[in-house]
């Protein structure tokens, strides 16, 4: 029997998240049209955090918005995290008080900030927070990543304590890797919703 639309136009077959919310927080410039975590808000009523400046970004505001958007939620969440929006998850997880209203974190294309050809837009994304994250957390990493070498995501996966999985060569795993809806990315998120802690 085929699903009907619910109420708000969303489809019913929404991916088992064991009731918890879901926020998407983009990287640097946002997350264009064609992007899996813009399907994923069309298809899936997945919360975007909004950031007031996607351009210049700065970690500290970003932050603050994370907590802010947190604060609103009335239940636990995942972080779906892509490209700079995994770096504000590690930063943001080391200094916030609100890390219990998290129950995990999917973290995608994590860049290495520290590289030496950044651009002064994410200069004041170093140093890089290293600290294990207090939630359990999925790494998904490309082999030819531009904006991170595999051995720097794989040490950063490790400092986070995230499970690292390499889904070969994707690039940037974005808008521009051919993934579609990425129903491989929402299986990871659907197993991360039924471990959290």
């Amino acid at each position: 029997m085929a699903s009907s639309p619910t109420m708000n136009g969303k489809d019913k077959a929404n991916p088992d998240l064991n009731g918890l919310g879901a926020l998407l927080l983009p990287g640097w410039l946002n997350s264009g049209p064609q992007h899996w975590q813009s399907r994923w808000e069309a298809l899936h009523g997945f919360h975007r955090v909004e950031q007031d400046d996607w351009e210049w970004p700065r970690r500290g505001d970003w932050m603050a918005r994370l907590d802010e958007v947190l604060l609103e939620q009335a239940r636990p969440v995942l972080l779906v995290a892509h490209s700079l929006g995994c770096q504000l998850v590690a930063a943001w997880a080391a200094h916030t008080n609100h890390a219990h209203r998290v129950a995990a974190s999917l973290l995608v294309a994590p860049p290495d900030t520290e590289r030496e050809d950044m651009p002064p837009n994410l200069f004041n994304w170093r140093p890089i927070a290293r600290a294990r994250l207090p939630f359990a957390s999925v790494a998904v990493v490309s082999s030819d990543d531009p904006y991170c070498a595999l051995p720097r995501a794989e040490s950063m996966a490790q400092d986070w304590g995230a499970e690292l999985v390499l889904i070969g060569a994707r690039g940037h795993i974005n808008g521009d890797s051919g993934l579609g809806d990425w129903p491989d990315g929402l299986a990871l998120l659907s197993r991360l919703a039924g471990r959290p802690g």
